[in-house]
C-alpha cells in the first residue's frame, strides 16, 4: 500500500503502509526499518519492491540514522560508512536522488519547493518536534534556493493527540516550545499533537501549502505503531525530484 502526494510538478512524494513484503511477525510485511531486528535480506528485498513500485533507483536511496534530534544534512548521495553520521532531516537538490524517513508513530514530513528544484525530509517525534526539526529543514532548504512561499509540505500518518498520551510535565515541556503540540487524550489524560505541532511551524515560517494526512498509527493496523505493538517494523516517507527538470517547468 503506497500513498502518493501531490507537491508540485518534478516532484516524487510517497508514504508506504504495510501490506507486502516479506518480512515475518512481528514485522510482517512491509517493514523498511533496518535497525529493529528484523531479517536483513528481507528488509534490503522490501526496499527494492518499494524502490520498484515508486519508480526510483534503490542505490539511489537516502536512508537516515535517526537520533530524535534537529540536524540536517544536505546530500548529493547515500550515506557511506558505518555507522551513518545520526541526522534527523536531509536536503537535496540532485535529480534522481530519493530521500527516505522512516517512522512507526513519529511523523514522517516531506518538503518540495519545484521551482527552486529542492526537497527535504525529516523524522519528527516528540524530542524532534520540541527541538524544531522541520524548521531546521526549512532553514536549510532556504540556504539552496527554497522560499517558504512556494514549499509544499506533506506530514505523513502519526499518533494522533487523541491516543498520544505523555505525562503532563511532558506535555507542558512540548507546548512551551510547540503550542499547537498541546493535547488532551480521548481519555481525558495529558497527550500531544505531534502533527499540529509541525503545522504550527511550517505555517510560523511562511509555509501555507500543507498536506496532512489523517490516519493515526496506533488505530490503524495497516501501520506499523510502536506505541500498539512494542516490537514492530517501521514505514517511510519518500520524496525526490524527477530526473526530467522539464516537468517542473524548466525545459
Amino acid at each position: 500500500m503506497i500513498t502518493t502526494v501531490p507537491l508540485g510538478a518534478g516532484v516524487g512524494a510517497a508514504f508506504t503502509g504495510r501490506a507486502g513484503g516479506r518480512s515475518a511477525a512481528p514485522f510482517d510485511g512491509l517493514n523498511l526499518g533496518g535497525a529493529v531486528g528484523d531479517d536483513p535480506a528481507a528488509v534490503r528485498d522490501n526496499r527494492r519492491r518499494v524502490a520498484a513500485a515508486l519508480g526510483v533507483d534503490p542505490e539511489r536511496t537516502v536512508w537516515m540514522r535517526q537520533v530524535h534530534g534537529a540536524d540536517v544534512a544536505f546530500v548529493t548521495r547515500p550515506f557511506t560508512g558505518d555507522p551513518a553520521p545520526g541526522v534527523d532531516a536531509v536536503v537535496t537538490t540532485e535529480p534522481g536522488l530519493a530521500l527516505a524517513v522512516l517512522v512507526a508513530d513519529c511523523a514522517p514530513v516531506l518538503l518540495a519547493d519545484p521551482v527552486a528544484r529542492v526537497v527535504g525530509a525529516a523524522h519528527s517525534g516528540r524530542p524532534g518536534t520540541a527541538l524544531g526539526v522541520v524548521p531546521a529543514l526549512v532553514a536549510r532548504m532556504r540556504e539552496h534556493g527554497a522560499e517558504p512561499a512556494r514549499i509544499a509540505a506533506a506530514i505523513g500518518p502519526a499518533a494522533c493527540g487523541g491516543c498520544y498520551e505523555v505525562p503532563a510535565a511532558m506535555r507542558d515541556e512540548v507546548a512551551a516550545r510547540v503550542p499547537e503540540a498541546y493535547a488532551t487524550t480521548r481519555a481525558g489524560t495529558p497527550g500531544l499533537d505531534i502533527r499540529a505541532g509541525i503545522v504550527g511551524q511550517l505555517k510560523a515560517d511562511g509555509v501555507a501549502d500543507i498536506h496532512v494526512d489523517p490516519r493515526c498509527t496506533i488505530e490503524t493496523p495497516e501501520l506499523f505503531s510502536y506505541r500498539r505493538e512494542g516490537r514492530t517494523g517501521r514505514f517511510a516517507g519518500f520524496v525526490w525530484l524527477t530526473d526530467d527538470a522539464a516537468e517542473a517547468g524548466h525545459g
